[in-house]
């Protein structure tokens, strides 16, 4: 394992789960791609995401560059959140990722990676990684994504219940595991990425440096004098989904602030407040997401000295 120092830090990239709103994320690993003048998967050392940022980590730890991201993310993702039945969302989802993924298996990623998922049943957390050394009891039993496809996690992580349907999954030990959207334990994931590399790898903590995008925070949709009752409660349902999310990132940020605050991390998710940004994580009129990815862009320029200092 490589030694690593304040000089040769352990990096870490934490990416937050929000639906479509990941073309926020997208705007400001763009300009990051730019800054560090190439891969992202040669910066970063572990890289955590839930929802739509278990999509865009397992793409950049596959070596995909954030150009390839935001194409798929333009041909599919409106298509995605355009379904109205959770059954035609979950197919859609599946789609995209058998043709994102297919049949590649955490083995195959170029640096370290956690997909955050949650257990239905026994509601506790279920993180599909790539190393044993990420492991925190079990190794002996422990094999890359529980022997998953990351195809299969990734759909997991995203399957954001009761909007979509809740995804099965087999390990290759043969436990049968119902899953939900990461979101609901972690949906800002930067917890249990400095766990792992502190516990797991044991990485001194100032060694470590840790750079945790969000999707941004907008003004909440509101539904047109004319729109049916059904669809007003719909909407209710989608903010009250929204909000537990918010509440629950919110929380794990405070927390890793108070925990690791002697470790050098920036945090990139800013609050657009104009009603022209009301959106959702449902959103499909791709012309608000180039929006959000522009924003995403711009609060890049805000942080880019301390991105300077903490990555370059």
């Amino acid at each position: 394992m490589t030694a690593f120092s304040p000089e040769h830090p352990f990096r870490i990239l934490s990416l937050d789960g929000g639906g479509a709103k990941g073309f926020y994320t997208i705007g400001v690993l763009r300009e990051i791609e730019g800054m560090i003048g190439g891969p992202l998967h040669k910066k970063f050392d572990l890289i955590f995401g839930t929802s739509t940022g278990a999509i865009i980590a397992s793409l950049i730890a596959l070596g995909k560059s954030v150009k390839d991201i935001n194409e798929l993310y333009e041909a599919y993702v409106p298509t995605i959140m355009r379904k109205e039945s959770a059954r035609e969302k979950t197919a859609a989802l599946t789609e995209l990722a058998q043709i994102v993924f297919a049949d590649t298996k955490f083995d195959a990623m170029k640096t370290g990676l956690g997909i955050v998922t949650t257990k239905w049943i026994i509601e506790r957390p279920m993180i599909f990684k790539t190393s044993i050394e990420q492991a925190h009891g079990r190794k002996a039993t422990f094999s890359p994504g529980f022997g998953c496809t990351v195809a299969d996690a990734v759909q997991a992580s995203c399957s954001a219940y009761p909007f979509f349907n809740r995804k099965t999954v087999t390990t290759d030990t043969g436990d049968v595991v119902e899953l939900i959207d990461g979101g609901y334990c972690a949906n800002n994931p930067t917890l249990y990425a400095i766990a792992d590399a502190t516990n797991g790898l044991n990485v001194p903590h100032d060694s470590i440096r840790v750079l945790s995008i969000g999707v941004g925070t907008y003004p909440t949709p509101v539904p047109s004098w004319w729109t049916s009752k059904r669809w007003k409660q719909k909407l209710l349902s989608v903010q009250l989904l929204q909000k537990t999310l918010e509440i629950n990132t919110q929380s794990m940020d405070q927390l890793r602030h108070v925990l690791f605050r002697d470790i050098p991390s920036v945090r990139i998710s800013d609050t657009f407040e104009q009603p022209e940004m009301a959106t959702d994580l449902f959103e499909h009129d791709l012309g608000k997401l180039n929006i959000l990815r522009q924003r995403g862009s711009e609060s890049f320029a805000k942080r880019e000295q301390e991105l300077e200092t903490l990555l370059i």
